[in-house]
């Protein structure tokens, strides 16, 4: 059949592609719907604009799970998260509970090591005492505490008479400087008395957190945690508290220790550090927690 001139106009029309159109013969520009884009595959990017609204719907399924993780948490999530991170000891509650209850069964009253007659003679005697023995300590102070038992006492004997008493401790020059400077503010700005505030106790000249934690304990009854040496090893090895410095062991501590055990708590620990679980051969075979404990390489019965 032949094609009049106006039906070949129209064909050449729909077959040429339109500047304004596609390649597809949509003169309109519209894509018809064969032709209409479809959905990438899965794994592979879509083309166009970042800001793009196709873009914008890729961005928030990725983002999906975040977000509903964090829905998760604020729902109910969060209990088993705060759960987690509060859990810094290596033994169950039951195993510390136990632990605890030998130590006080063996040692009901434990008492500090250092001799003192009152708050004032036990802040000197325990700052002294910082990288020396309780021993060596106790030595010095036989004879100091004698004419020495309050700060008022203290600056009347003097720096040099102070540092010839104490010669016998380690770093005894700055430890009797300390002591001086320490005697004069609790006379100028505490009437002479030692405070029972951790935040007053750590602005004297030479304590510490662990200094004032053991007056607040041993003196004042407060359930307070000192973290020496000794106690540092035990707690990191048995696994009661692992923490990479005091501080840390300190907090974890004071997280898991029964109420009941915690005023003891330091004293007993300590104690077992420097007579059991010592530095280089613990005595495991006569430890009363050994089966608790989770240090690996156990001393071996001889």
């Amino acid at each position: 059949m032949k094609k009049t001139a106006t039906q070949k106009r129209v064909k050449a029309s729909q077959g040429a592609p339109d500047k304004a159109g596609d390649s597809s013969g949509n003169s309109s520009g519209t894509t018809p719907a064969r032709h209409r884009s479809r959905k990438a595959p899965p794994g592979k990017k879509t083309s166009g604009n970042k800001g793009s609204k196709a873009s914008g719907k890729q961005t928030s399924r990725k983002a999906a799970p975040a977000a509903n993780l964090l829905r998760n948490k604020r729902a109910g999530g969060k209990k088993k998260v705060t759960a987690r991170r509060g859990r810094c000891s290596r033994l169950s509650p039951a195993a510390i509970e136990e632990i605890f209850a030998r130590f006080r069964a063996d040692t009901p009253e434990p008492k500090s090591e250092l001799h003192y007659s009152n708050p004032y003679t036990l802040l000197v005697a325990v700052a002294l005492s910082a990288q020396a023995t309780d021993a060596g300590v106790n030595k010095a102070t036989r004879e100091l505490f004698k004419r020495v038992d309050t700060p008022e006492k203290m600056l009347e004997l003097g720096e040099d008479a102070l540092r010839e008493q104490i010669k016998t401790i380690g770093l005894f020059r700055n430890k009797a400087r300390n002591a001086i400077a320490m005697s004069r503010m609790l006379v100028e700005d505490y009437g002479g008395q030692v405070p029972d505030d951790r935040e007053a106790l750590e602005r004297l000249p030479g304590v510490g957190r662990k200094t004032a934690n053991v007056v607040l304990n041993v003196a004042f009854g407060e359930p307070t945690i000192a973290v020496d040496t000794h106690l540092f090893r035990v707690a990191n090895r048995t696994g009661l508290a692992p923490g990479k410095d005091p501080l840390g062991v300190e907090l974890c501590l004071l997280k898991v220790v029964p109420q009941d055990y915690l005023l003891h708590a330091h004293h007993w620990l300590i104690l077992h550090g420097r007579y059991t679980c010592v530095a280089r051969k613990p005595k495991c075979p006569v430890c009363i927690i050994s089966d608790l404990c989770k240090f690996k390489d156990k001393t071996k019965p001889t």
